[in-house]
């Protein structure tokens, strides 16, 4: 194990790497693998296994890089399957964002070449959300640019991907944060307390109304939501509801950073959303 042809990776912040394999983060598998010279294997920054000591651990861009330099592929954390996990994952968000209707878990897994429980793990992992919840999103997504369009009730929601009214209108008291005609008439006097709230991903406006949260987007300001809602009562946030929208965001995963951005974004809305109308239910 002496005469390594390839040294450490020498552009990476060593400090942060180090951080990120003592914290077993996640986020970091991918980016960089970690050699450990007293065994001479090498791991994902999230390897389960025992912490070497620092002076024992150097980095590598790749498993590639670090098997020509000597090192063996760790049998526990598998870290050459780590772009095949991604693939497979962006594989999934794709299918899932042109279905027309929700996906089972069961077809996604198979496409992409996994059991359904361990994609479902896989995927919730790499995104902070579940498949199903991830088509959700895209659903609310397409419910709201349909009703959007002046369509009637009826129509929208079957563009959206619903199989019929019943599960709209349920999903609506949470997802549109109104019924739907009042969502058509504009907020038609549905108070709306909003907030933008930073995230690593930019700043995310919340809309909350008594029932749910009427928006939710990467916005600066409340500019897109008054002109979506001239007939509601529009009102800056403050006190326990401020502190909740704040409280929803604070407690939200990242997804893998080398996901696609508007996939990343989606992740995170539905995150946020999910954790609010958890804080909702106990308040």
């Amino acid at each position: 194990m002496e005469n390594r042809a390839i040294p450490p990776l020498e552009t990476l912040d060593v400090d942060a790497a180090w951080t990120a394999f003592e914290r077993r983060d996640r986020a970091a598998d991918g980016r960089f693998v970690v050699a450990v010279k007293t065994t001479g294997i090498y791991c994902r920054p999230s390897c389960a296994a025992r912490r070497p000591r620092r002076e024992h651990v150097a980095f590598y861009a790749d498993g590639a890089s670090a098997g020509a330099a000597g090192f063996r592929a760790c049998r526990r954390c598998l870290p050459d399957a780590v772009a095949r996990d991604r693939r497979a994952v962006a594989e999934a968000i794709a299918m899932i964002e042109v279905a027309e209707e929700m996906p089972a878990l069961s077809d996604l897994a198979e496409r992409v070449g996994y059991a359904p429980h361990h994609f479902h793990r896989l995927f919730r992992r790499a995104t902070g959300v579940t498949p199903a919840a991830y088509a959700r999103a895209c659903r609310a997504a397409r419910t709201t640019e349909a009703l959007s369009h002046d369509m009637s009730i009826t129509r929208a929601l079957y563009e959206a991907g619903y199989a019929g009214p019943s599960r709209f209108y349920a999903d609506s008291e949470q997802r549109l944060g109104m019924a739907p005609g009042q969502w058509r008439r504009g907020g038609d006097g549905v108070p709306i307390d909003w907030a933008v709230v930073p995230t690593p991903l930019g700043p995310l406006l919340l809309a909350a109304t008594p029932r749910g949260l009427a928006r939710i987007a990467f916005e600066a300001d409340d500019t897109a939501l008054i002109a979506a809602f001239p007939a509601a009562a529009i009102r800056a946030a403050t006190g326990e509801t401020l502190h909740r929208l704040a409280h929803a965001v604070a407690e939200v995963d990242l997804a893998d950073p080398q996901l696609p951005e508007a996939a990343r974004r989606t992740a995170f809305e539905e995150a946020v959303s999910c954790r609010w109308l958890a804080l909702a239910m106990k308040a």
